[in-house]
Protein backbone atom coordinates (compact mmCIF):
# COMPACT_ATOMS: atom_id res chain seq x y z
CA UNK A 1 0.00 0.00 0.00
CA UNK A 2 1.39 3.43 -0.44
CA UNK A 3 1.50 6.64 1.22
CA UNK A 4 -1.85 8.18 1.84
CA UNK A 5 -2.77 10.80 3.36
CA UNK A 6 -5.81 11.40 6.36
CA UNK A 7 -7.73 14.08 6.82
CA UNK A 8 -10.98 14.66 9.16
CA UNK A 9 -12.80 18.04 8.66
CA UNK A 10 -15.37 19.09 10.92
CA UNK A 11 -17.36 20.84 8.55
CA UNK A 12 -19.07 20.03 5.40
CA UNK A 13 -17.09 23.22 3.58
CA UNK A 14 -13.71 21.84 4.68
CA UNK A 15 -14.37 18.28 3.61
CA UNK A 16 -15.12 19.46 -0.20
CA UNK A 17 -12.53 22.13 -0.58
CA UNK A 18 -10.34 18.75 0.28
CA UNK A 19 -12.10 16.97 -2.01
CA UNK A 20 -11.54 19.49 -4.94
CA UNK A 21 -8.39 20.05 -4.49
CA UNK A 22 -7.50 16.27 -5.09
CA UNK A 23 -8.72 15.81 -8.49
CA UNK A 24 -10.36 12.90 -8.15
CA UNK A 25 -7.40 11.98 -6.06
CA UNK A 26 -9.30 11.47 -2.71
CA UNK A 27 -11.76 9.39 -0.98
CA UNK A 28 -14.40 9.72 1.74
CA UNK A 29 -13.98 7.85 4.47
CA UNK A 30 -17.49 7.17 6.26
CA UNK A 31 -17.38 4.21 8.11
CA UNK A 32 -14.40 2.36 6.31
CA UNK A 33 -16.18 -1.20 6.64
CA UNK A 34 -15.95 -1.27 2.88
CA UNK A 35 -13.20 1.59 1.69
CA UNK A 36 -10.87 0.19 3.69
CA UNK A 37 -11.14 -3.31 2.00
CA UNK A 38 -11.00 -2.22 -1.31
CA UNK A 39 -8.01 0.19 -0.71
CA UNK A 40 -6.21 -2.79 0.43
CA UNK A 41 -7.64 -5.61 -2.14
CA UNK A 42 -8.04 -3.75 -5.41
CA UNK A 43 -6.90 0.04 -4.88
CA UNK A 44 -7.40 0.43 -9.04
CA UNK A 45 -11.20 0.72 -7.90
CA UNK A 46 -10.64 3.47 -5.69
CA UNK A 47 -8.60 5.55 -8.52
CA UNK A 48 -5.12 5.14 -5.84
CA UNK A 49 -6.41 7.78 -3.64
CA UNK A 50 -3.92 10.04 -2.13
CA UNK A 51 -6.10 11.08 0.77
CA UNK A 52 -8.71 9.87 2.49
CA UNK A 53 -10.62 12.35 4.03
CA UNK A 54 -12.54 10.84 7.16
CA UNK A 55 -16.29 12.13 7.17
CA UNK A 56 -18.00 10.79 10.04
CA UNK A 57 -17.04 13.68 12.46
CA UNK A 58 -19.44 16.27 10.18
CA UNK A 59 -22.60 17.38 12.35
CA UNK A 60 -24.65 17.22 9.61
CA UNK A 61 -23.74 13.64 8.50
CA UNK A 62 -24.52 12.14 11.85
CA UNK A 63 -28.26 13.39 12.48
CA UNK A 64 -31.11 11.43 13.55
CA UNK A 65 -34.31 13.96 12.72
CA UNK A 66 -37.69 13.34 13.06
CA UNK A 67 -39.52 16.45 11.48
CA UNK A 68 -42.57 17.08 9.92
CA UNK A 69 -42.57 15.82 6.72
CA UNK A 70 -40.29 12.61 7.86
CA UNK A 71 -37.44 11.44 9.08
CA UNK A 72 -33.88 12.55 8.40
CA UNK A 73 -30.71 10.46 8.67
CA UNK A 74 -27.32 11.72 8.45
CA UNK A 75 -24.97 9.96 5.67
CA UNK A 76 -22.39 8.65 8.45
CA UNK A 77 -24.49 7.29 11.25
CA UNK A 78 -23.72 3.85 11.93
CA UNK A 79 -26.58 1.01 11.76
CA UNK A 80 -26.44 0.54 15.94
CA UNK A 81 -28.33 3.45 16.25
CA UNK A 82 -30.72 3.24 13.69
CA UNK A 83 -32.03 0.04 14.96
CA UNK A 84 -31.30 0.66 18.64
CA UNK A 85 -33.87 4.10 18.10
CA UNK A 86 -37.23 2.81 19.36
CA UNK A 87 -39.25 5.67 17.54
CA UNK A 88 -37.59 4.77 14.58
CA UNK A 89 -38.52 1.09 14.60
CA UNK A 90 -41.98 1.62 15.45
CA UNK A 91 -42.41 4.20 12.07
CA UNK A 92 -39.91 2.49 9.58
CA UNK A 93 -39.76 -1.51 10.83
CA UNK A 94 -38.81 -2.36 6.96
CA UNK A 95 -36.17 0.39 7.63
CA UNK A 96 -34.84 -1.89 10.32
CA UNK A 97 -34.80 -5.06 8.34
CA UNK A 98 -31.84 -3.36 6.76
CA UNK A 99 -30.02 -1.35 8.70
CA UNK A 100 -29.84 -4.80 11.54
CA UNK A 101 -28.33 -7.04 8.50
CA UNK A 102 -25.13 -5.02 7.37
CA UNK A 103 -22.57 -7.09 8.60
CA UNK A 104 -22.42 -8.67 11.96
CA UNK A 105 -22.10 -6.66 15.45
CA UNK A 106 -18.88 -4.93 15.17
CA UNK A 107 -19.41 -3.64 11.28
CA UNK A 108 -22.56 -1.85 12.17
CA UNK A 109 -21.10 0.03 15.09
CA UNK A 110 -19.15 1.55 12.05
CA UNK A 111 -21.37 0.93 9.04
CA UNK A 112 -23.82 3.24 7.66
CA UNK A 113 -26.88 3.36 5.54
CA UNK A 114 -25.04 6.24 3.39
CA UNK A 115 -21.52 4.31 3.05
CA UNK A 116 -23.55 1.15 1.93
CA UNK A 117 -25.64 3.54 -0.95
CA UNK A 118 -22.30 5.04 -1.83
CA UNK A 119 -20.14 1.84 -2.53
CA UNK A 120 -23.07 0.80 -5.05
CA UNK A 121 -22.13 -2.85 -4.83
CA UNK A 122 -25.66 -4.43 -6.51
CA UNK A 123 -26.04 -6.61 -3.44
CA UNK A 124 -26.60 -3.88 -1.30
CA UNK A 125 -28.71 -4.43 1.18
CA UNK A 126 -29.79 -1.02 2.23
CA UNK A 127 -30.16 0.06 -1.47
CA UNK A 128 -33.63 -1.64 -2.05
CA UNK A 129 -35.54 -0.37 1.11
CA UNK A 130 -34.22 3.37 0.21
CA UNK A 131 -35.64 2.96 -2.49
CA UNK A 132 -38.84 0.96 -1.24
CA UNK A 133 -39.15 4.04 0.80
CA UNK A 134 -38.62 6.83 -1.61
CA UNK A 135 -35.96 8.06 0.05
CA UNK A 136 -34.28 10.94 -1.13
CA UNK A 137 -30.52 11.71 -0.98
CA UNK A 138 -29.62 15.26 -0.32
CA UNK A 139 -26.04 15.60 -1.76
CA UNK A 140 -23.48 18.95 -1.49
CA UNK A 141 -20.50 19.74 -3.66
CA UNK A 142 -18.57 23.33 -4.91
CA UNK A 143 -21.68 24.01 -6.48
CA UNK A 144 -24.29 23.79 -3.71
CA UNK A 145 -26.78 21.14 -2.81
CA UNK A 146 -28.67 19.12 -5.09
CA UNK A 147 -31.25 16.29 -4.20
CA UNK A 148 -31.52 13.01 -5.90
CA UNK A 149 -33.97 9.82 -5.98
CA UNK A 150 -32.48 6.73 -4.31
CA UNK A 151 -33.76 4.83 -6.97
CA UNK A 152 -31.37 6.81 -9.36
CA UNK A 153 -28.30 6.90 -7.04
CA UNK A 154 -26.00 4.27 -8.50
CA UNK A 155 -24.95 4.26 -12.05
CA UNK A 156 -23.08 0.88 -12.07
CA UNK A 157 -21.27 -1.73 -9.82
CA UNK A 158 -19.18 0.42 -7.73
CA UNK A 159 -20.33 3.85 -9.49
CA UNK A 160 -22.81 6.45 -8.43
CA UNK A 161 -24.10 9.67 -9.52
CA UNK A 162 -21.53 11.71 -7.00
CA UNK A 163 -18.87 13.93 -8.69
CA UNK A 164 -15.81 13.41 -6.88
CA UNK A 165 -15.67 16.88 -4.81
CA UNK A 166 -19.11 15.80 -3.96
CA UNK A 167 -20.19 14.02 -0.47
CA UNK A 168 -23.78 12.67 0.64
CA UNK A 169 -25.24 14.43 3.28
CA UNK A 170 -28.05 12.78 4.34
CA UNK A 171 -31.35 10.34 3.41
CA UNK A 172 -34.64 11.64 3.63
CA UNK A 173 -37.44 9.26 4.47
CA UNK A 174 -40.76 10.41 3.55
CA UNK A 175 -43.62 10.32 6.40
CA UNK A 176 -45.49 7.01 5.83
CA UNK A 177 -49.13 7.44 4.68
CA UNK A 178 -51.59 5.46 6.03
CA UNK A 179 -51.67 2.00 5.24
CA UNK A 180 -48.28 2.25 4.26
CA UNK A 181 -45.94 -1.33 4.86
CA UNK A 182 -42.49 -2.18 3.87
CA UNK A 183 -40.32 -4.89 4.00
CA UNK A 184 -36.66 -6.23 2.82
CA UNK A 185 -35.95 -10.03 2.55
CA UNK A 186 -32.66 -11.52 1.38
CA UNK A 187 -31.55 -15.18 0.98
CA UNK A 188 -27.50 -15.87 1.45
CA UNK A 189 -25.87 -18.75 1.72
CA UNK A 190 -24.99 -19.10 5.00
CA UNK A 191 -26.43 -18.22 8.19
CA UNK A 192 -24.80 -14.73 8.33
CA UNK A 193 -22.35 -11.91 7.60
CA UNK A 194 -23.17 -12.88 3.69
CA UNK A 195 -23.36 -11.49 0.29
CA UNK A 196 -26.97 -11.70 -0.99
CA UNK A 197 -27.73 -13.93 -3.65
CA UNK A 198 -31.09 -11.66 -3.94
CA UNK A 199 -32.54 -9.09 -1.89
CA UNK A 200 -35.51 -7.91 -2.62
CA UNK A 201 -37.06 -4.18 -0.75
CA UNK A 202 -40.69 -3.34 -1.18
CA UNK A 203 -43.29 -0.90 0.09
CA UNK A 204 -46.91 -1.09 -0.21
CA UNK A 205 -49.60 1.18 0.53
CA UNK A 206 -53.70 0.24 1.41
CA UNK A 207 -56.24 2.60 0.58
CA UNK A 208 -59.79 2.31 2.55
CA UNK A 209 -61.00 0.20 0.01
CA UNK A 210 -58.76 -2.55 0.86
CA UNK A 211 -56.79 -2.41 -2.60
CA UNK A 212 -53.56 -1.79 -3.24
CA UNK A 213 -53.04 2.39 -4.04
CA UNK A 214 -49.40 2.21 -4.61
CA UNK A 215 -46.13 -0.03 -4.20
CA UNK A 216 -42.52 -0.36 -5.01
CA UNK A 217 -40.65 -3.15 -5.55
CA UNK A 218 -36.64 -2.93 -6.28
CA UNK A 219 -34.01 -6.02 -6.25
CA UNK A 220 -30.93 -6.37 -5.36
CA UNK A 221 -28.01 -8.90 -6.55
CA UNK A 222 -29.76 -8.97 -10.02
CA UNK A 223 -28.46 -6.81 -12.28
CA UNK A 224 -25.81 -4.33 -12.43
CA UNK A 225 -27.78 -1.78 -10.28
CA UNK A 226 -30.51 -3.04 -7.83
CA UNK A 227 -33.65 -2.05 -9.78
CA UNK A 228 -37.15 -1.26 -9.67
CA UNK A 229 -39.50 -3.67 -11.12
CA UNK A 230 -42.56 -0.83 -12.56
CA UNK A 231 -44.30 -4.10 -14.36
CA UNK A 232 -44.81 -5.36 -11.02
CA UNK A 233 -46.24 -2.45 -9.29
CA UNK A 234 -48.49 -1.30 -12.43
CA UNK A 235 -50.20 -5.29 -11.92
CA UNK A 236 -50.56 -5.04 -8.32
CA UNK A 237 -51.76 -1.07 -7.96
CA UNK A 238 -56.14 -0.51 -7.80
CA UNK A 239 -55.87 -5.11 -7.11
CA UNK A 240 -56.77 -6.23 -3.83
CA UNK A 241 -53.80 -8.15 -2.12
CA UNK A 242 -55.11 -11.54 -3.33
CA UNK A 243 -52.84 -14.47 -3.17
CA UNK A 244 -53.29 -14.33 -6.83
CA UNK A 245 -52.59 -10.81 -7.35
CA UNK A 246 -49.24 -11.16 -5.38
CA UNK A 247 -48.14 -14.85 -7.19
CA UNK A 248 -48.27 -12.31 -10.45
CA UNK A 249 -45.79 -9.74 -8.96
CA UNK A 250 -43.95 -12.48 -7.76
CA UNK A 251 -43.87 -13.85 -11.75
CA UNK A 252 -43.44 -10.69 -13.20
CA UNK A 253 -40.67 -9.99 -10.80
CA UNK A 254 -39.14 -13.22 -12.50
CA UNK A 255 -39.32 -12.49 -15.89
CA UNK A 256 -38.11 -8.73 -15.18
CA UNK A 257 -34.44 -9.63 -14.31
CA UNK A 258 -31.25 -10.60 -16.09
CA UNK A 259 -28.83 -11.44 -13.57
CA UNK A 260 -25.82 -13.50 -13.88
CA UNK A 261 -24.55 -16.83 -12.37
CA UNK A 262 -21.28 -16.70 -10.38
CA UNK A 263 -19.96 -18.46 -7.02
CA UNK A 264 -23.19 -17.49 -5.07
CA UNK A 265 -25.71 -18.45 -7.41
CA UNK A 266 -26.75 -19.44 -10.77
CA UNK A 267 -28.73 -17.14 -13.27
CA UNK A 268 -32.23 -19.69 -12.76
CA UNK A 269 -31.47 -19.89 -9.12
CA UNK A 270 -31.82 -16.01 -8.68
CA UNK A 271 -34.91 -16.28 -11.09
CA UNK A 272 -36.36 -18.55 -8.75
CA UNK A 273 -35.26 -16.24 -4.95
CA UNK A 274 -36.54 -13.14 -7.28
CA UNK A 275 -40.08 -14.58 -7.65
CA UNK A 276 -40.48 -16.59 -3.99
CA UNK A 277 -38.52 -13.38 -1.92
CA UNK A 278 -40.81 -10.86 -4.03
CA UNK A 279 -44.04 -12.50 -2.78
CA UNK A 280 -42.65 -12.66 0.67
CA UNK A 281 -41.74 -9.75 1.20
CA UNK A 282 -45.60 -7.85 -0.58
CA UNK A 283 -47.13 -10.48 2.04
CA UNK A 284 -45.17 -9.09 4.92
CA UNK A 285 -45.09 -5.57 3.39
CA UNK A 286 -49.15 -5.68 3.54
CA UNK A 287 -49.03 -7.28 7.06
CA UNK A 288 -47.49 -4.27 8.58
CA UNK A 289 -49.81 -1.99 6.00
CA UNK A 290 -52.97 -3.66 7.68
CA UNK A 291 -51.36 -2.79 11.28
CA UNK A 292 -49.97 -5.90 12.08
CA UNK A 293 -46.38 -7.06 13.14
CA UNK A 294 -44.00 -10.37 11.52
CA UNK A 295 -41.72 -12.62 13.62
CA UNK A 296 -38.40 -10.36 13.04
CA UNK A 297 -40.30 -7.47 14.83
Amino acid sequence: MKWIDYSSPNTIDEAISILSGKKGKARSLAGGTDLIVQMRAAPQRLNNPDIIVDIKSIPELNQVEFGSNGLTIGAAVPCYKIYQNAKIADAYPGLIDSASLIGGTQIQGRASLGGNLCNAAPSGDAIPTLIAHNVTCTIVGPKGERTVSAEDFCTAPGKTILDGDEILVSLHFPTPPKGFGARYMRFIPRNEMDIAVVGAGVSVIIDSSGKISNAKIALASVAPTPIVINDAVDALIGQEPTESVINNAGQIARNSIKPITDMRGTVEFRQQLSDVLTRRALNDAITRAKGGSINDH
